[in-house]
């Protein structure tokens, strides 16, 4: 019986554990999310790519196709965004975080730019690794 409970109160133990932990991961990518939302709306588009894994092995999928690396991801933006009055305000609802593996999660959710040149919409799914202890977005859809 005292092995039962022992079992049993580890079990409760190591469960709670694990939430505890992928609550804090979740935090710490809503973190992410929010410094780049803010940056955006700054119009500080190297300041949000610091969310991205800063590796050509980065991939940004959109309606142009696949974009590889981080320094061509911050081109596109440059481009597509090259003032205030593109970049807006940026808003995120984020609709769903899940855990794929230790380490690695992917977030679907929905943009909403706020803009002189017309508002803007879209959906986005991202995937966030953590590498060297900080939370990056290695792979972006946004549509």
């Amino acid at each position: 019986m005292k092995k039962i409970i022992v079992l049993l109160f580890m079990v409760c133990f190591f469960n709670s554990y694990a939430q505890t932990n992928e609550e804090a991961d979740i935090k710490a990518i809503n973190k992410v999310l929010k410094k780049q939302r803010i940056a955006w709306s700054n119009n500080n588009l190297e300041e949000y790519m610091e969310g991205y894994w800063k590796s050509d092995l980065l991939k940004f999928y959109g309606s142009n196709g696949v974009t590889y690396g981080w320094y061509n991801t911050l081109e596109r933006y440059q481009k597509a965004y090259p003032t205030k009055d593109h970049t807006g305000k940026l808003s995120f609802r984020i609709n769903d975080i899940t855990k794929i593996s230790e380490g690695a999660y992917y977030v679907l959710g929905e943009y909403h730019l706020k803009r002189e040149v017309g508002n803007a919409d879209g959906i986005f799914m991202l995937v966030f690794k953590k590498i060297n202890g900080e939370w990056k977005i290695i792979a972006d859809t946004s549509s």
